[in-house]
Order: structure tokens, then sequence, then C-alpha cells
């Protein structure tokens, strides 16, 4: 892989936090950082897991490192942090925001190991990126204050992108959603009713296309898109959880 030209922003790197033999990998969203997820996974480690949480490659450092990445290189940064995390925990569950829950879904495709993926505001279709797919690549595209109901949150991200940052975001949803039925673990979704960057409808068209027979979807009422850093993180905390707990001792064929 090529190596990035700009140095990591503060608290933009990836963590590690130490826990128990269950662990959790959580996977940031498009233009994102780990930073958007600490919270988060800090609240999970305070119940004793494991959490992991990496950058994806051209994120948290420069918006013009995008150029150098596409998302094959941001999958293999999450597969290698999952193939870490396997490596020192009998159990592993997926929890990603976004572009994070892409990446979750895709990751759960490949290995049936996974114990159970959580989605947070998940993306698999968004019409409103559709006119960069014809735009030229090196193009650059002025972001919009990130999408967070509660007024004191702050998201580490950039203030523009290259078009060819999204040309690979849509590429990679197109690809995850037509093997979506692949994806065979409890998944557990977490809705926000108001988004605005990824329309609602993206989470319950995915839950309808999963190969899982074990499925759940818990609706945000007072969040926006970033809803690990929004007024519901609690709520996404304690669902969670008990989703971890329900999922490892599921019998067959039952539901969530």
């Amino acid at each position: 892989m090529v190596k990035e030209q700009y140095p990591v922003m503060e608290e933009a790197s990836s963590f590690f936090l130490e826990g128990n033999h269950t662990g959790i990998l959580l996977c940031h969203g498009f233009l994102g950082t780990p930073q958007s997820v600490k919270e988060l996974g800090e609240a999970l480690a305070a119940q004793g897991y494991t959490v992991s949480c990496p950058r994806l490659p051209g994120h948290g450092t420069h918006f013009t490192d995008l150029e150098r990445y596409g998302f094959e290189d941001w999958f293999a940064q999450v597969e290698q942090a999952y193939q870490d995390l396997k490596a020192s925990c009998s159990t592993v569950f997926v929890i990603g925001q976004s572009m994070g829950g892409t990446l979750s879904l895709d990751l759960a495709s490949r290995y049936p190991d996974i114990e159970g993926i959580a989605l947070i505001n998940p993306a698999i279709d968004i019409p409103a990126f559709e006119t960069y797919r014809s735009q030229p690549p090196l193009a650059y595209v002025a972001e919009d204050r990130p999408d967070i109901k509660k007024a004191d949150a702050v998201e580490i991200t950039y203030e523009q992108a290259p078009v060819h940052a999204y040309q690979q975001l849509l590429r990679y949803m197109d690809a995850v959603d037509a093997k979506l039925s692949a994806v065979r673990c409890p998944v557990v979704c977490f809705q926000s009713l108001e988004d605005h960057v990824v329309p609602p409808g993206n989470t319950d068209s995915i839950l309808s296309k999963v190969g899982s027979g074990h499925t759940m979807k818990h609706e945000l009422h007072n969040s926006y898109h970033i809803a690990s850093m929004d007024h519901e993180l609690d709520v996404i905390v304690e669902k969670t959880v008990q989703f971890i707990k329900q999922a490892r001792v599921l019998p067959a064929g039952d539901k969530l």
C-alpha cells in the first residue's frame, strides 16, 4: 500500500482497548476517523470487551491523501484489524457507522465466524452522490458540517474531498449491495429517522437483503447521521451490549 503524505491529525489515530476475550471491531465512516466512534468504543471497553478501531487509509491526515487510495485499501485495513483481533479473542463482533457499516457487511460476507454485526446508519445507496460518478476524479467536493444534532459535538473530518473518493464509495456500495445475501450472522441496525447524509431507507433495504435469520432494528428519534456522537449514544451502547449477550446464546432459527 502506498504511504500517506501527511501526518495523522491529533486524536484521529487508530485505537485499541484491551479487555476480555470478546472482541469488538469498530469501523468509522467515509471522511471520518476513529475519533467519531471513540466514545462508543470506550463505553464498550468499560463493559469489559476488547475494542479495536483502525483508521482507514487517507482519512484523518489531509484530504489530498484520499486521492491515493480506493475501497480495496479501506477494506484491507479493516480485514487486517479483524484478523489481529481474532488472534487474541475467542469471539469477535463488528460495529460500523455509515460506510463503516458497508465495510462491516463486506467483512461479514467473507468471514462467517464473525459472531454478529451492529450497523449505525449504514450506507448502501446514496442518490445524492450519484452525480459524482461522471465527474472528473481529481475535482473536489466542498463538505458540509458533520451531520450531528448535538450542538457541542465536534467531529474530526475534512472540509473538502476528491471526487475520486466519492467514486470509490459509490463503487463499493454497489459491490457490497450485491453480496448482502452472504451475510448470515446476527445483524442489529440503529436507524436515525432524520439523517441528512444517508437516507434512512438504507437500513430497511439492507435488513431485507441479508441472509441472516437473526435481525433487529432500533430507531433513533433524537440523532442525525453521526449517531455515535449524538444524543442517543447511551441507547446504542445499551442495545449493542444486549445484542452481544443475546447473539452469543442464540439457538438456530431464533430471531432477535
